[in-house]
C-alpha cells in the first residue's frame, strides 16, 4: 500500500476500530457521540433515522444479547476523501440469548463523514 493511502486510510480506521470498542462496552453515551445527528442505519430488524432512534435499536440489542463482543474483520475502504469515508468488512458477534450461547456473521458498510476534523457514523448497513 503507497504510504499516501496508508495515512488517507489511518484515521478512519482509527474511528472505525473506536467505534468497535465503544459498542464492545455496551454503554450508549460512549456511542453516542460516534453517530452523526442524521444518521440512518439499515439493521436485518428495520430501518432507524436519527441518532436517538438509532441508539435506541442497539439500546434493544444490547438487552437481548448478553455479554456480547462485536468483531469488525476484512476492513476495506472503498473510499476516503477529506470529508468523507466509505468501508465495507465483515463482521462476527458471540454472546448470550435466552441464556444460551449464540453467534453469527454478516456484511456491513459504513458511511463516515468527517465534521470540523470530527469523524462521524452517518450511515451503518449491517446484513446476516
Amino acid at each position: 500500500m503507497p504510504e499516501s493511502t496508508a495515512k488517507s486510510i489511518a484515521e478512519p480506521t482509527a474511528f472505525v476500530r473506536a467505534y468497535e470498542q465503544a459498542t464492545n462496552s455496551h454503554d450508549l453515551t460512549r456511542l453516542a457521540p460516534l453517530i452523526a445527528p442524521d444518521a440512518v442505519y439499515w439493521f436485518s430488524d428495520g430501518s432507524h433515522h436519527g441518532r436517538d432512534a438509532v441508539l435506541a435499536a442497539i439500546a434493544e440489542t444490547f438487552a437481548t444479547i448478553h455479554n456480547e463482543v462485536y468483531r469488525i474483520d476484512d476492513l476495506e475502504w472503498i473510499t476516503v476523501g477529506h470529508g468523507h469515508a466509505v468501508c465495507r468488512y465483515r463482521f462476527t458477534w458471540t454472546g448470550t440469548v435466552d441464556g444460551r450461547p449464540k453467534s453469527g456473521t454478516g456484511r456491513g458498510t459504513n458511511v463516515l463523514v468527517n465534521t470540523e476534523g470530527t469523524w462521524l457514523m452517518l450511515h451503518e448497513h449491517l446484513s446476516a
